[in-house]
């Protein structure tokens, strides 16, 4: 059986959607194929995101910025938007069921050196951690 496939979107698909992906993809193991992408990629992961994952046991250096165009074709069970204005550019996609928008602060808009950068992106880290993993815990009870 085909896993049900989770899309998670952001801007510029750089910190909080791969942030989002590793931590579900790793709550929820093999039940959901996870995937994000942007509405406008900025072409990169950010080096802090891959960091403050890393800080936690998950590997995102791996990931690639992306446009959710490349998923329009796809089946798509559940889109989840962590921020506003993704949101609002959200296709739907053939097939799609669920669609949530659970908005995150943007750490890459936070201001100084990557040591002052540091802490807001921990602190978003761990508000999506908190959010995916009852989400994941949810999709196991069903």
């Amino acid at each position: 059986m085909e896993k049900p496939t989770v899309l998670i979107l952001c801007t510029g698909n750089s910190c909080r959607s791969h942030m989002a992906e590793g931590i579900l993809r790793h709550a929820a193991g093999s039940l959901l194929d996870v995937r994000s992408a942007g509405s406008a990629p900025a072409g990169h992961v950010h080096p802090l995101a891959v960091e403050v994952m890393r800080e936690i046991g998950m590997d995102i250096s791996q990931h690639r910025s992306k446009p959710l165009t490349e998923f329009l074709g796809k089946k798509i069970e559940t889109v989840i938007s962590v921020c506003g204005v993704a949101d609002q550019a959200c296709p739907v996609f053939p097939g799609q069921v669920n669609r949530h928008h659970w908005p995150f602060e943007d750490p890459a808009k936070a201001a100084g050196t990557d040591a002052a950068k540091l802490p807001v992106f921990r602190r978003v880290r761990d508000e999506m951690r908190r959010v995916f993993e009852a989400y994941a815990a949810g999709r196991k009870d069903r």
